[in-house]
């Protein structure tokens, strides 16, 4: 005899319940999984100058290769580091291809939808730049431009949404931003106070510039949701490692400054 419907409602309900807390539970117990397996899986960006990129020996060094080994040295395990690009540290993330990202991902409302976030472990500027014989104070002025931007970041958002009259021309990473600079494809750009030390450092000619800031965001350590035990270990991890300077002279050794006092003393 075929169930009432009422049954069969009820049947599949508790099927979804159970299904739904399994799923939690195994993405709380991740921290678990990682010592049990005893490494720990990190994406990094491969072309973000000085947070992650590619040596002259062609290994991945920067501020967030070096934050990444600390953390799995702290954690007791090993590293697994992974380079992506830009575009693909939240997609990666949720593949399930990484445990956590560290790779210079700014903490913002859009991205805390669908993944949670570290307590800031460091900090990245915002800014508009290009040559000094551009005259641009604001970002009235980009009308008219072409304006490189590197896609899927803060960078894309905050430029598309003000530059009024701009042509906003998208690029998979920085390199190639960079790259199309320095080579005079694009009149202006929106990235980082260290790509525009890359870019000076490639075409000293151009006399580059930056014009002005467009933002200051906090940077935090990117994990999957509902894994609250992980995340509970890393912000206690973040706090130890500013409170005793280790983050701090990371980001020194490549940035040349110091992280604002409210980074190095977190809450």
């Amino acid at each position: 005899m075929p169930l009432p419907s009422f049954h069969r409602w009820t049947r599949t309900t508790m099927a979804v319940v159970l299904l739904g807390l399994a799923t939690q539970s195994a993405l709380a117990d991740q921290l678990d999984d990682i010592r049990k397996a005893g490494k720990i899986r990190i994406a990094t960006t491969i072309s973000t100058p000085l947070f992650g990129f590619t040596d002259d020996k062609l290994q991945l060094a920067g501020s967030d290769v070096d934050a990444a080994r600390l953390l799995a040295q702290d954690l007791g395990v090993q590293l697994e580091l992974a380079g992506v690009t830009n575009a693909a540290r939240v997609p990666t993330l949720q593949a399930n291809r990484a445990d956590i990202v560290v790779g210079s991902l700014s903490i913002t409302p859009e991205r805390q939808k669908v993944i949670d976030f570290s307590i800031p472990y460091a900090v990245i500027s915002l800014i508009i730049g290009g040559p000094r014989s551009v005259a641009v104070k604001d970002y009235a002025g980009l009308a008219g431009k072409r304006v490189g931007v590197t896609r899927a970041t803060p960078n894309d958002t905050l430029t598309t949404q003000n530059a009024k009259g701009a042509e906003v021309v998208r690029y998979e990473d920085d390199a190639t931003l960079i790259t199309s600079m320095v080579t005079g494809q694009i009149d202006l750009f929106s990235s980082t106070p260290s790509n525009l030390q890359e870019m000076q450092k490639k075409a000293a000619d151009k006399n580059l510039e930056m014009k002005f800031e467009q933002k200051a965001f906090d940077l935090g350590i990117a994990m999957n949701k509902n894994q609250p035990r992980l995340k509970e270990w890393i912000d206690n991890w973040v706090r130890t490692n500013q409170k005793n300077g280790k983050l701090n002279a990371i980001y020194k050794k490549y940035h040349g400054r110091d992280l604002p006092q409210a980074t190095q003393n977190p809450q």
